[in-house]
Formats: C-alpha cells, sequence, structure tokens
C-alpha cells in the first residue's frame, strides 16, 4: 500500500485541538502499534480498560483532541460504566478486557487503563506486550514489582507511554523547576508534601466477610482481578476501593503522582536510601486490609549532582504538613500542597503541576519578580501547547516519549508504594536498594514489593 495514503494528511492533522502538534514529523498509522493494520480514518485506535468514574473524564478529555477513535469500551460494572458505554455506536462493548485484547488486537493502537489500582499492572502489561501503547492512571500500578514489570514491558516492546499525573503538562511545573534551577531558595534540602483525605476505613473493618448480594450490572469476579478472592460488599466498589489495601494505594498512592512531581523533576529525586513511616492509632496487623487516619512518613534522598541530600516527609489524613518558619501566620498552608524549603528562603505549591507556587516569605516573592524582569532565568524551559493527553497522542505519532511516560512515571510512583511498605511496618527505618529492588536490612519488608496474585492472573 502506498505510504503517503496511509499516513496522516496535513488537513486531518492539524485538525481540531490538534494545531500546536503541526511542527512535528507524521508517521504512518501502520507505525501505531503492531496491529500491521491501518485505522481507516487516519485517527489513533483507542480501547478503554474502565468506561465510568476517572475512566470517564479520560474518554471525554481524548475525545476532545479530534485525533481518536474509541473501538473498544470495557468495564465490569455496567451501571459504573454509564453512558460511556453505549454513546460510541462504532465501539464494541466488553467486561473482560482479555478478551477484549484477543478479539480486537488487531484493531487497537492504543489502551486507556483507568480502574482500581490493582488492575492497572495487568491491564498495562498484557496491551503493551501486543505492542499498544498505553494511558495508564496514577497511581501507575499497586506495587514495585508490578512498576517495574510495567517499566519492561514499555521498554521492551518499544511503546508510548503516559501517567495520568496530568500536572506535569501544566506550565506552573516548569515554572516550579526554573526556580528551583535559578536558586531562588538556594541549595533545597526539605521537602514538606501531602494530602489531607485519609483514604481509611479504620470504622468498617468489623463488616470484612459480611455477606451482600452482588448487583446484577457487575462481574465481582473479573473486578477482583489478581486480588485474593472475598465476598462482595458495597463499601469496597463502586469508588471506596482505595482506602481498602487489596485494591488501592490510600493517600500516598492517590496524591504522591501530583504533589510530589515537581519537586521529583525540579531535583531529579531518584530513589530514597531509606524509608521510615509513624501513625497514631494503627495496628499494621490488626489493621492490615486498611490505612491509619493519618500518617507521616519519612523518605531519605542522597546527595545528587550538584545538590545536597535532601529529606521528604509525606503527610496522609489527619497528620497535617507543619507551618513552616518564613511562611506569614496569615497563610494557611492547604490540605493538598507542598512546602520546599532551601537555605535562603522556600516555596510553598498546590496539589497539581505546582500550582499557586510562591515564594515566602511575600517580601521574598516581591524581590524575585523584580529581579527576573531584567535577568531571566538560568534554565528556561520551553511551554508546550499540548495538554497531558495530546502529549500522549504526540509520543504515538512522532515516537518522542510524553513528558511522565513509564520511565519517570515509575520511580515517582515507587515513592507512594515504599510509602506504604513502611506504613506496614511502622516504626521501622527501612534501608531501601532500588537497583536490586530490596531492603536490605528487611526480609519482611522486601516480601511486600511482589503482590501474590490469584491464579489465572499473571504479568
Amino acid at each position: 500500500m502506498n505510504q503517503t495514503k496511509r499516513g496522516l494528511s496535513r488537513r486531518q492533522f492539524i485538525g481540531g485541538t490538534a494545531t500546536a502538534l503541526a511542527a512535528y514529523t507524521i508517521v504512518p498509522c501502520y507505525c501505531l502499534a503492531g496491529s500491521g493494520q491501518t485505522s481507516p480514518n487516519e485517527k489513533i485506535r483507542i480501547a478503554t480498560v474502565g468506561a465510568g468514574g476517572q475512566a470517564g473524564w479520560n474518554i471525554n478529555e481524548l475525545e476532545k483532541t479530534g485525533q481518536v477513535e474509541f473501538v473498544a469500551l470495557c468495564d465490569v460494572d455496567s451501571e459504573r460504566g454509564g453512558k460511556n458505554l453505549t454513546r460510541f455506536p462504532q465501539a464494541k462493548i466488553f467486561r473482560d478486557f482479555r478478551k477484549m485484547y484477543d478479539e480486537m488486537d488487531k484493531s487497537i493502537d492504543a489502551v486507556l487503563v483507568a480502574t482500581p489500582d490493582h488492575i492497572h499492572a495487568v491491564a498495562a502489561v498484557a496491551a503493551m506486550k501486543r505492542g499498544k501503547h498505553v494511558y495508564c492512571e496514577k497511581p501507575m500500578a499497586h506495587s514495585v514489582h508490578e512498576i517495574r514489570a510495567m517499566m519492561k514491558a514499555a521498554r521492551e516492546n518499544k511503546v508510548m507511554t503516559q501517567l495520568g499525573n496530568q500536572g506535569h503538562s501544566f506550565d506552573s511545573s516548569r515554572t516550579f523547576c526554573e526556580w528551583i534551577w535559578d536558586d531562588a531558595i538556594g541549595k533545597v534540602h526539605t521537602i514538606h508534601a501531602g494530602c489531607g483525605s485519609p483514604n481509611s476505613a479504620l470504622d468498617r473493618l468489623s463488616e470484612v466477610g459480611a455477606s451482600h448480594p452482588v448487583p446484577a450490572t457487575l462481574d465481582w469476579d473479573l473486578w477482583l482481578g489478581p486480588a485474593a478472592l472475598r465476598a462482595y460488599n458495597p463499601m469496597y466498589c463502586p469508588g471506596r476501593w482505595r482506602s481498602w489495601m487489596p485494591f488501592g494505594t490510600g493517600t500516598p498512592g492517590d496524591w504522591t503522582c501530583h504533589v510530589v512531581d515537581p519537586v521529583f523533576w525540579a531535583l531529579d529525586l531518584g530513589a530514597p536510601i531509606s524509608v521510615q513511616a509513624r501513625a497514631k492509632d494503627y495496628d499494621p496487623v490488626k489493621h492490615a486490609d486498611t490505612f491509619p487516619r493519618g500518617s507521616v512518613v519519612k523518605h531519605q534522598f542522597p546527595a545528587k549532582g550538584d545538590r545536597g541530600p535532601i529529606t521528604l516527609y509525606w503527610y496522609s489524613g489527619i497528620e497535617a504538613i507543619p507551618h513552616p518558619e518564613g511562611l506569614e501566620q496569615d497563610r494557611k498552608v492547604p490540605g493538598t500542597s507542598a512546602i520546599v524549603l532551601g537555605d535562603k528562603g522556600g516555596i510553598s505549591y498546590g496539589s497539581h503541576g505546582a500550582g499557586s507556587a510562591r515564594l515566602f516569605p511575600e517580601t521574598k516573592m516581591r524581590e524575585y519578580q523584580e529581579k527576573l524582569k531584567s535577568t531571566p532565568v538560568k534554565r528556561p524551559l520551553p511551554r508546550p501547547k499540548l495538554n497531558h493527553h495530546q502529549d500522549w497522542l504526540s509520543a504515538i505519532r512522532t515516537g518522542k516519549p510524553a513528558g511522565s511516560d513509564f520511565s519517570y512515571g515509575g520511580p515517582l510512583t515507587e515513592i507512594a508504594m515504599l510509602s506504604i511498605i513502611a506504613i506496614r511496618l511502622l516504626g521501622q527505618e527501612l534501608k531501601w536498594d532500588a537497583q536490586n529492588m530490596r531492603f536490605t536490612n528487611s526480609p519482611e519488608a522486601t516480601a511486600l514489593l511482589t503482590p501474590q496474585f490469584r491464579a489465572g492472573w499473571t504479568l
């Protein structure tokens, strides 16, 4: 077949919200995935694992680009999937993503994975092994072992990936990086970050094992996926799974990829060398099915390049970020935010993409703004005109990795997974060897890196 006919026309490419992509080289659609087929309308053919909730939001964002065609949608709950399961007449509907991959393999270029955390890895790895590009909601996976498997699958199958921490594509993330690289607050030594959402089900542990009828719209066995069998309970789903260890990753998993992302990028944090947690009124053995109402996790990062060692504190639930010295008393620390401390001052910012970032005290902010009028930042970053979903689609078309692909998003997500292991072994300072994926002083902690999958489910 003539390659020109199989490629995108300039008009198709520039249409809709894709105008900013025009500067990139366009590759033929047969390069989009390992299917060997070409989309008849030259759009990227998307299958989704998940159709309701956050998946629905992602579907809407992808649809807005005008660059995709939804060819298959999968959801284990027809009620939760809702209108998205019927709004694309051309798309085939499935309950089991494995059957969807088998049947639709040659018709799929890329896959959106937006499910409870414990399904992310099995759905994403299976797609990537078929040569499909993957956009996966945060956190990337439910364990460190799964994260490593996803990074390996992306690398070996040469697919384009993106983690769903959309703030990474915000201009404010780049502004924050520029401030740090410009020594606006000097050498950073401490970070306080967190989210006030508790994601705890301590008050419902007595209900575990209770008998409830499974809704007719839900395939409970498929919803469980690789997790151990247990009785259905409406306190798990829909939408309540995040508070339960077998399915969710609590507040660390829910928010680390958003709040820590800017400092992870700006300071090239990489992996910590130790992690330690504290929490009140929580017994990791007795309460192992859920998370504490509040916890503080301390991560120690070694010196790297021209920066010194950094201590990161992560606060969840009722454990609030302390008010730092230098921040005016009338400026409250938001429940979801970060405080970054250097030897010449500090920066506060909000949840996504370092939103509302300000130097403190306020006099320092005004002085720095005045300086920028005459002296540009040392390392300016370009401001792409693509949002997070467009960035992924551009990666698929050009072969240039997206900003938060799995090689970046994986190590970022690992910080959250290490927080959870520290919570399960409260008080212990766990020494982390990231390269060899083990804790050097705790076989018990090392065992928690790899989940036990139910029979029939593998990576």
